[in-house]
């Protein structure tokens, strides 16, 4: 593949990965009126969650069609976004959204490190085609690592929501979340080395679990 195709293969797969993410803030801040109440403010999470499955299911079908396949990162995410999203809208209720985070991180972190203990890298399954050459124990300590991590997300969030406001709580998900994930892939990357990835194994495609 040329360097050109590379460069807009990598553009195509971060816009799809992170368009509907920037359409649920977007839509968000649009909705949100200036003397937001509680209930205007569910208001406008319900109207942008209802966008952001929209834009998540659009994102799934432009991969199809324009890089003519879907990752399986990609249909996971698209399906808790569509499944978490209609709970969402069909709750309408604060404490669920904000708990969801939490349960989101801690349901993986369960599924990785109970696969790290029994010895399979269930990460492998989501990540295989952005880590070539990457060696078992590699894959293993990637899911325990990951696993951690999520843990780690799920108590943030749980002190964030305690002692924030909901429209505080809402952004810090995209300014401390966000690149809180980016920062712990990139430390990553060392090990990965060590375990076989080639530098030029590593694809310009997700690489990291969004977070929900």
């Amino acid at each position: 593949m040329s360097e050109a195709k590379k460069r807009s293969s990598g553009w195509l797969n971060v816009a799809i990965d992170y368009g509907p993410i920037l359409v649920f803030f977007l839509v968000y801040r649009w909705s949100k009126p200036e003397d937001a109440t509680p209930s205007s403010e569910i208001f406008a999470v319900v109207q942008s969650t209802g966008a952001f499955i929209v834009a998540s299911i659009i994102a799934l079908a432009f991969s199809k069609w324009k890089l003519g396949k879907v990752s399986p990162m990609l249909m996971l995410s698209t399906a808790l976004v569509v499944g978490f999203g209609a709970l969402t809208i069909w709750l309408r209720d604060e404490r669920f959204i904000q708990l969801k985070p939490t349960i989101i991180y801690v349901m993986f972190a369960v599924l990785l490190i109970g696969g790290w203990l029994r010895g399979k890298a269930l990460l492998q399954i989501l990540l295989e085609a952005a880590f070539e050459g990457l060696d078992r124990e590699g894959w293993l300590k990637l899911s325990r690592n990951w696993g951690l991590f999520f843990l780690f997300l799920a108590a943030l969030n749980e002190v964030l929501r305690q002692q924030l406001s909901f429209g505080d709580w809402l952004w810090a998900k995209l300014w401390v979340f966000m690149p809180l994930s980016f920062l712990f892939t990139f430390t990553q990357i060392p090990m990965l080395l060590r375990h076989g990835l080639a530098a030029e194994g590593l694809k310009e495609e997700e690489t990291t679990p969004p977070p929900p």
